[in-house]
């Protein structure tokens, strides 16, 4: 299929060239005169556009054209309509390209409760992957569920019931005390430790039911995120390279990745219009 554009560069070529008048040429290629005289005043905007567009899509490769043009309009600023980003996000052949899956239909699980205000709840949850030389580690994520703001990933190739502990303690600090932290029946979550320093600083601690991670689904969700993000993609060779990408990805999610739960705004926004 030929675009209107191409049909009315068409058109301007065969009248440049002295082979037809104007009218007769719109109408060979079937290109109203206003289209034909149409000429463009946003070429500087568009070029604007496409270099915003190239360079997110290679910072960032699993950023398909929602989470660019949300950046471009929530994050940056900018007032450019959806439509036109598209039309250039399209021009570039930028589209990100994935495989449908095959699910399976499973009972509607009861929707979350959205908290009304920060630390009210926190989730938690461990990650697992490998090193290059085949050395198993885990991640230790905790979200806090009112602004899916990630609080804390910490990367080691152990993670016991004290050093939960000491992450947990670490947030409160600088973040303030939850009332509930959610997490599913991990052995490190279910430990003395645990509940007795869950009990001493006066926060519940909540188990969701065994074979049911939807009853934790703020986390799982952020999981995926960070699977998909940057674990899976990259090859380390390290723990401590482990723990600067995680450092660093974690700010950016917080601060630049548009969250399509809270309206396509980072979860730094969302705190700062509730405070």
């Amino acid at each position: 299929m030929v675009r209107p554009s191409q049909r009315r560069e068409m058109a301007q070529a065969a009248v440049r060239n002295g082979r037809t008048t104007q009218t007769h040429a719109c109408r060979t290629f079937a290109v109203s005169e206003r289209c034909y005289r149409y000429q463009s005043n946003r070429s500087d905007d568009n070029t604007e556009i496409a270099d915003w567009l190239v360079r997110l899509t290679t910072a960032y490769r699993t950023w398909g054209f929602g989470l660019c043009f949300l950046y471009l309009r929530n994050v940056k600023g900018k007032p450019w309509n959806h439509k036109r980003v598209y039309r250039i996000y399209r021009a570039l052949e930028l589209n990100l390209r994935i495989k449908p899956r095959q699910r399976i239909v499973r009972e509607k699980p009861v929707p979350l409760a959205v908290p009304a205000t920060a630390n009210q709840t926190w989730s938690m949850d461990f990650m697992h992957d490998a090193l290059s030389d085949g050395r198993a580690f885990r991640l230790f994520n905790v979200l806090d569920d009112f602004n899916r703001e990630g609080l804390v990933i910490e990367a080691d190739l152990s993670l016991p019931a004290q050093r939960v502990i000491r992450a947990l303690d670490q947030a409160i600090e600088w973040r303030g005390k939850p009332a509930v932290i959610r997490c599913d029946n991990g052995p490190e979550y279910i430990s003395n430790s645990l509940l007795e320093w869950a009990r001493k600083r006066q926060i519940r601690i909540e188990h969701i039911q065994p074979g049911k991670p939807q009853q934790n689904a703020y986390i799982e969700r952020f999981n995926r995120t960070v699977r998909y993000d940057w674990l899976a993609p990259t090859l380390f060779s390290s723990i401590e390279e482990v723990q600067d990408t995680a450092t660093q990805w974690l700010w950016t999610y917080n601060h630049e990745r548009p969250n399509m739960a809270l309206g396509g705004i980072t979860p730094i926004m969302k705190l700062a219009l509730a405070a």
